[in-house]
């Protein structure tokens, strides 16, 4: 009822609303249950890309299965939504007795992979009672959590209906043993896959290429605007290098907002309006290359942006926690976040190493700046912690039975 409030006000709770309309009938147009399918939930876009590699190891080894993935939230569903491995795509419905009974008989998985987290209830007890095997990956898990409290036995209770848990780290496996629960593999995070099998062979973006042409270029990614009022002191101060913001969200407002802050910033579909005018880039290529600038106004680039970067920006640190600073790490970015990282291993882990640094203060980012902007040790650091930290993918695959 809330979320249906918010809807006449919030274009994602309209979204959450509206997508959910007809569901069933949706899948039972499109999925056959007599398919060999295996159904992949994330609960959003991050999840998504974390549990990807696993998807995508699968579908290449048993080309045969048939791949439902449900998301919980729009801005994983919208994003992804014509995923081409994928048989099925659709909005998950609200978790309840009914609901979970009509999708388990219409989609009749072999087995169900979740990412992460989300612990629904009713979609759990009626895989278990239906003995399809449910597996979590990538789990991670606190001691504030509610499955570890005095009081938290019917959470408990849910994730007993779990087959096998392969988790991130030894805190994760030390509290589900905690609480009874042994089928638990240490198996490591699947995104260090993802980001470096992305950093292998990135999309390449000629338009981006052209903005940052050879100058020193600063990813600044997923911003909020606390990030943004702290960067717009980078600018000035270093005239020889490019900045290029891709903030997390994108309604027209929040533009309109940096381009306040950033006013000579050109934004990225201005470029591509300009490249569609014309036969040939070049002969505007003076005029693009002396911005500065590069506001990102579309979802979906950021990931292959890391590459033409030196330093990365992760925003995020100022208000829940950051975003993913993986992406740029693969690429060999040291990077610079807000204070609230601690729910956040891998930042620790690449603060500890000297290739990460967390910031309060235009001064403190400054002093980051300098530190990272030509700090090949930091790259270097950087790049190799990715590679030390992959092969959960293969962990959890040796684990699973087809």
């Amino acid at each position: 009822m809330i979320i249906w409030f918010f809807s006449f006000f919030n274009s994602k709770a309209a979204l959450f609303i509206s997508g959910r309309k007809q569901i069933f009938k949706q899948i039972a147009e499109k999925i056959n249950p007599n398919d060999q399918n295996i159904w992949f939930h994330f609960a959003s876009l991050g999840e998504f890309e974390q549990g990807r590699p696993v998807l995508e190891k699968i579908k290449q080894s048993h080309p045969d299965k048939k791949i439902i993935i449900t998301f919980f939230s729009p801005s994983g569903y919208e994003i992804r939504k014509n995923y081409a491995l994928a048989d099925g795509i659709f909005y998950l419905p609200m978790d309840g007795r009914t609901n979970a009974k009509r999708f388990i008989e219409l989609i009749n998985p072999e087995m169900a992979i979740f990412t992460k987290y989300e612990f629904w209830y009713y979609y759990f007890k009626e895989l278990k009672n239906n003995n399809i095997p449910l597996y979590v990956i990538s789990g991670i898990f606190r001691k504030e959590q509610i499955f570890f409290k005095f009081y938290g036995n019917f959470y408990r209770k849910i994730l007993k209906n779990v087959r096998h848990f392969f988790v991130q780290n030894n805190e994760s496996l030390s509290l589900l043993k905690s609480i009874g629960l042994n089928n638990v593999t240490l198996s490591g995070d699947t995104r260090f896959d993802r980001v470096y099998q992305n950093s292998l062979s990135p999309k390449k973006l000629p338009l981006i290429e052209l903005f940052c042409e050879d100058a020193p270029v600063m990813v600044c990614g997923s911003t909020w605007p606390d990030d943004e009022k702290l960067l717009s002191a980078l600018p000035d101060k270093y005239p020889n290098w490019k900045f290029i913001i891709a903030p997390h969200e994108i309604d027209e407002s929040h533009i309109n907002d940096i381009e306040q802050i950033f006013p000579d910033a050109i934004r990225f579909s201005n470029l591509k309006i300009m490249a569609d005018n014309i036969n040939e880039i070049e002969p505007d290529a003076v005029y693009i290359t002396q911005n500065k600038i590069l506001i990102i106004d579309n979802i979906g680039m950021l990931s292959a942006l890391y590459q033409y970067g030196q330093i990365a920006y992760i925003g995020g640190g100022f208000g829940a926690g950051i975003h993913n600073t993986l992406e740029a790490a693969a690429f060999g970015l040291p990077v610079i976040f807000g204070p609230k990282f601690n729910k956040f291993q891998e930042a620790k882990d690449l603060i500890s190493i000297n290739t990460a640094k967390s910031i309060s203060s235009v001064n403190e980012l400054i002093e980051a700046f300098e530190d990272f902007k030509s700090n090949d040790k930091a790259s270097v650091a950087a790049k190799n912690y990715v590679i030390d930290k992959k092969g959960a993918t293969d962990s959890i695959l040796s684990n699973i039975s087809f």
